[in-house]
């Protein structure tokens, strides 16, 4: 079993596990939130960062130790330990902020000390309007930065694109860093299409791409440890660590570079 999909913490497991290992105790497992702008999802308590969580995502917390919670994302699936402090109650999300960024405030005041910043796809949950801001219980959020949670962008490739020149960061998920599959990962979900979280787990989606067809906005090619996105037959963007940033690439360009220092070729072709 895949460690990052796997809701075992070492000592307990969830229900979904039943029938598929022995001599564990079993748990329903505490539904929670995430109440941080960013949380660490991490491969063991205080070990290597797998991925982010970001703020409103839905979890189920599955043991709690020594400060910190291992949680079964409901967005992905994707299993590690979270800072307890980075929790807070299970509460319906009714919006998600469609900008790349934005900030809670603790009153509809552009001058107000912003709280928290806020990033792409966090899910919020609007009681109230004051003019061109909506009210949260942790405070104001402009209504231009909202959609409801059930509304999907119309093109992932946009949404990506919203995200260009944004920071290269290693498992990050965020404006404020991000990598190859968390920029696939943001710009999907935010379009409603389901997606994990990893490069290597991202070449299950869609469809494959048989070589003598060519390629169009919206198509995925996968690296070893790699993925980009076409936004048309001849350019990707993606984010890399040779730019340290979200960026656009020619294809020939990119394929070329990536196969001389690196040594990988285009192992996969994805049509959504």
């Amino acid at each position: 079993m895949d460690r990052r999909l796997t809701p075992f913490s070492g000592r307990i497991g969830h229900i979904s596990l039943r029938g598929r290992i022995a001599d564990v105790p079993l748990t329903e497992g505490e539904p929670a939130r995430i109440t941080s702008p960013l949380a660490p999802l991490l491969a063991s308590p205080g070990g290597a960062i797998d991925r982010q969580l970001i703020f409103g995502d839905a979890v189920t917390v599955i043991e709690r130790r020594d400060g910190q919670a291992f949680v079964m994302a409901a967005k992905d699936g994707y299993c590690g330990w979270v800072p307890d402090t980075a929790l807070g109650p299970a509460r319906a999300a009714t919006h998600r902020i469609k900008s790349p960024a934005t900030h809670l405030y603790p009153e509809p005041r552009v001058q107000a000390p912003p709280v928290i910043p806020l990033w792409l796809n966090a899910r919020i949950t609007v009681t109230g309007e004051s003019g061109a801001w909506v009210e949260t219980p942790e405070g104001f959020i402009p209504k231009s930065h909202l959609t409801q949670s059930d509304q999907a962008a119309t093109d992932p490739v946009a949404v990506a694109q919203s995200l260009l020149n944004a920071p290269y960061l290693w498992a990050g998920n965020s404006a404020a860093g991000v990598d190859c599959s968390g920029l696939v990962q943001l710009s999907l979900h935010a379009a409603g299409l389901p997606c994990p979280g990893d490069s290597d787990l991202q070449q299950a989606i869609g469809q494959d791409i048989p070589a003598t067809v060519p390629l169009q906005r919206g198509d995925l090619l996968f690296w070893k440890g790699h993925v980009a996105m076409m936004t048309g037959p001849d350019r990707l963007i993606h984010a890399n660590g040779y730019t340290m940033s979200v960026a656009y690439e020619d294809l020939t360009a990119a394929t070329t570079r990536i196969g001389s220092h690196y040594g990988g070729e285009i192992i996969a072709r994805r049509r959504l």
